[in-house]
């Protein structure tokens, strides 16, 4: 009887060890980036990481600005933004990555790293954007991307932290505590 609980509990451990190894974080994903090249999540372990879908032809564009500021204030401190240029809205990103790139150099100075343009809803939704909308693959939240520019805050253990509204501006209040604590 002894043996057969010794063997239940460590039975237990194991497979807990195991699910905790299995748990899906945003660091499992690679991507490639506008030049082409491949982007590997995991390179980012340890930071703060903000994921935005963007777009060159939305009343949110002016954004970028923001979002430049931001990485250029705490890019050296553990912190990352990620953009994911995406068509899904009224066409409002209808170039080619090329074209994208060209886009936010001349027009803002993007230097945070830009992924190649992919969909962030609907039947064809790249699978980064499955991880951050399915509480079953994340572990903390469902959401919908409701519009170009909604921000996921992503904490050093690859997790989720909070969904930013569109319309809230990245360098709000709530933004900027989270990226300081």
């Amino acid at each position: 009887m002894k043996m057969k609980f010794i063997t239940l509990i460590l039975m237990t451990l194991i497979s807990s060890q195991i699910n905790a190894q299995d748990e899906e974080t945003i660091y499992q994903f690679k991507v490639n980036t506008l030049e082409g090249s491949q982007f590997d999540f995991s390179s980012l372990r340890g930071k703060k990481i903000m994921v935005v879908n963007t777009a060159s032809k939305c009343g949110l564009t002016p954004q970028y600005k923001q979002l430049q500021a931001l990485f250029e204030k705490y890019g050296e401190k553990d912190f990352v933004i990620v953009g994911f240029p995406a068509n899904n809205f009224l066409y409002q990103e209808p170039g080619s990555d090329e074209e994208i790139a060209a886009f936010c150099e001349q027009n803002y100075g993007v230097t945070f790293p830009m992924m190649s343009k992919i969909s962030v809803k609907g039947k064809d939704m790249h699978p980064v954007y499955q991880f951050l909308t399915q509480k079953s693959k994340n572990g903390v939240v469902d959401s919908s991307v409701s519009w170009n520019f909604q921000k996921y805050l992503i904490n050093p253990d690859g997790r989720i932290a909070k969904v930013i509204s569109p319309r809230t501006l990245p360098d709000d209040p709530s933004v900027l505590e989270w990226i300081e604590n």
